[in-house]
């Protein structure tokens, strides 16, 4: 059955329910403020709390508490008067704060005074030779299926990569009883030493004792390979094997599945169609948008929380979400914000859930070789656009992602520009020996997810609207 929202406009909207968006809309619909959240998910969680309310996993210590935390968010939020509206894909967000939403097939557009974005966050590119073979998957997708379904691996699989969420998915898959026969771990040696001085604030942090528990117990069950410099994949038609070098040896082992991650990266695409100004983050290596203490952006009305503003896990995504609403509360309906936490609070809140996150970012700071490919590497899967080919548009005149869609097409798939985005603005930066921030990254612009004609055709229309197109 289609959900339409109920009404043409609303206080806040907020778009993504992870744990951001939770935590957000419950804040500004608990003040009173008319409040709409729209995902596209089947239910309520976002990445992080992936089918919370529907998992059939039910052991609760195979997830982990913290997955389990996020069933309280769902709560509060059910326990509000916020409208929830999933399956609901948002292709366009403007500096009017009008907002379009395509639901079972059919737009609706809705009008905010105040936007609350939760788009969380994407995995990291990781363009290996083979990487597009069947068989290939990222970590994220292994543990969607493992939360959404309790699917776990029972072939010969392989996980690659670096992060927390890498040794977090091993132990789920572990503790379902699922199969992994070795982790490459790519982690390079130099950034242990540059990640020492911000130790002392990791080691008084959550994530040290449930990191360290977390490495033992799959470490005490699988064989862990550290130092690995080199990665491919191959196959014919299916991944067949995976080859990687460690300690300057190259080895070769068979695999029916390998699991590719080395961190995530904010959400981007909706911000910048909005027009949304956006930096170049050279710690957590990606595009992170500029905001204020609150979470506004540079475009009046609309903020950022959780992890489209900048990775800082599910705990600071919460408060970040909260701190996002109050402040919109303050602005709407200031008389309101008192039944709220004071700001000081949630930003001592934040602090504290942010503490020890420079050190897991330092650590887990992907490798060059990692991030930029060279050769027949494919770097734009939508179009099977190679590194080699990048670099042969950037010798012809490419100066930047945006000339790159006029030679190769790159961005211009489905995925527009999600898979390949990092990889491209990062490769072309290294061959014309520019800044990332110098080269800049796709200009993006509504739909920003694919939506058919016909839908488009069956927008409804204003009078005005039609008599701008029609011959006098």
């Amino acid at each position: 059955m289609t959900v339409a929202p109920k009404r043409e406009d609303y206080d806040v909207v907020v778009i993504g329910a992870g744990p951001a968006g939770l935590a957000a809309a419950a804040t500004s619909a608990e003040a009173g403020l008319s409040t709409l959240l729209l995902d596209e998910n089947i239910g309520p969680g976002g990445q992080v709390f992936r089918a919370i309310a529907s998992t059939p996993v039910t052991d609760r210590s195979q997830l982990g508490a913290d997955y389990w935390a996020g069933a309280d968010l769902v709560q509060s939020l059910r326990a509000s008067s916020a409208e929830v509206i999933h399956r609901a894909t948002v292709w366009s967000l403007d500096r009017n704060l009008e907002i379009a939403v395509s639901i079972g097939g059919a737009s609706a557009f809705v009008k905010a005074r105040r936007v609350i974005l939760a788009t969380g966050a994407l995995e990291r590119p990781f363009p290996i030779l083979g990487w597009t073979l069947p068989g290939v998957m990222t970590a994220g997708a292994a543990q969607t299926m493992l939360k959404s379904s309790a699917l776990v691996p029972d072939g010969r699989t392989v996980i690659a990569g670096q992060g927390p969420l890498l040794w977090l998915l091993a132990a789920q898959i572990l503790r379902l009883g699922g199969r992994i026969d070795r982790i490459l771990d790519t982690t390079e040696r130099g950034n242990y030493f540059a990640a020492l001085p911000h130790a002392f604030a990791f080691l008084t942090s959550p994530y040290f004792a449930k990191g360290l528990s977390m490495m033992r117990e799959v470490k005490a069950k699988v064989q862990v390979v550290s130092g690995v410099t080199e990665l491919s994949a191959s196959g014919d038609g299916q991944l067949a094997s995976v080859s990687y070098v460690a300690g300057g040896k190259r080895e070769t082992i068979p695999a029916d599945l390998l699991l590719l991650h080395q961190g995530v990266v904010p959400n981007i695409n909706l911000a910048m169609s909005a027009g949304v100004e956006h930096r170049w983050d050279d710690l957590q290596l990606c595009w992170s948008p500029v905001l204020d203490a609150s979470g506004n952006s540079t475009i009046p009305g609309i903020a950022i929380a959780g992890d489209g503003a900048g990775i800082g896990g599910a705990s600071a995504a919460v408060v970040r979400g909260r701190i996002a609403a109050r402040a919109a509360v303050e602005a709407l309906s200031p008389a309101a914000a008192a039944k709220l936490p004071p700001m000081a609070t949630l930003r001592s809140d934040l602090a504290k859930a942010e503490r020890g996150r420079v050190f897991l970012d330092t650590l887990f700071r992907p490798a060059p070789q990692f991030r930029i490919p060279s050769g027949d590497t494919i770097v734009c899967r939508c179009e099977e656009v190679t590194a080699k080919d990048v670099l042969d548009a950037v010798a012809i005149g490419a100066t930047g992602p945006n000339q790159l869609k006029a030679y190769r097409r790159t961005g211009m798939g489905p995925c527009q520009g999600r898979l390949c985005g990092l990889t491209v603005t990062e490769l072309m930066a290294q061959a014309r020996g520019k800044t990332p921030q110098e080269i800049g990254y796709y200009r993006l612009r509504a739909p920003v997810k694919p939506i058919t004609l016909a839908e488009l055709a069956a927008v409804p229309k204003r009078e005005a609207d039609v008599k701008a197109v029609v011959r006098g």
